[in-house]
């Protein structure tokens, strides 16, 4: 069935990019460093001004109702670590969209998840 790989797709590469671009717009926002309530609207005013704030957001709604479709489809102990392969998509991400420094032991780390998801997914069969 062709349906189950896109949803899985869907929620990976949908909901990566949109903490992706969510992380974009907060460093272009920059760090809150007051939390008083009028700080905060201030914050929020500056966050809702910022276009990828709104491209993250319809991104991470997309990858939502994805993920509620797959989890109709298959078992929750399928699907959590089929989905984890979103770190592997989120480091790359990281590293290229963010231009984030990715040390040797974080890249280990992905590949880790990357041989658990493959016995996962051996285990199904």
């Amino acid at each position: 069935m062709l349906v189950e790989p896109v949803l899985f797709l869907l929620v990976m590469l949908a909901g990566t990019a949109g903490e992706l671009c969510m992380a974009r717009a907060m460093r272009t926002v920059g760090e809150v460093k007051d939390f008083r309530p009028p700080a905060l609207l201030g914050v929020a005013w500056r966050v809702v001004r910022v276009p990828w704030t709104w491209i993250g957001l319809a991104l991470m709604t997309l990858a939502f109702f994805a993920l509620l479709e797959v989890l109709s489809i298959e078992n929750v102990s399928f699907v959590v670590p089929v989905t984890a392969l979103s770190y592997v998509v989120g480091t790359l991400g990281g590293r290229i969209f963010l231009r984030e420094r990715v040390s040797p032991a974080r890249w280990a780390g992905v590949l880790l998840v990357c041989l658990g998801v493959a016995l996962v997914v051996v285990g199904k069969r």
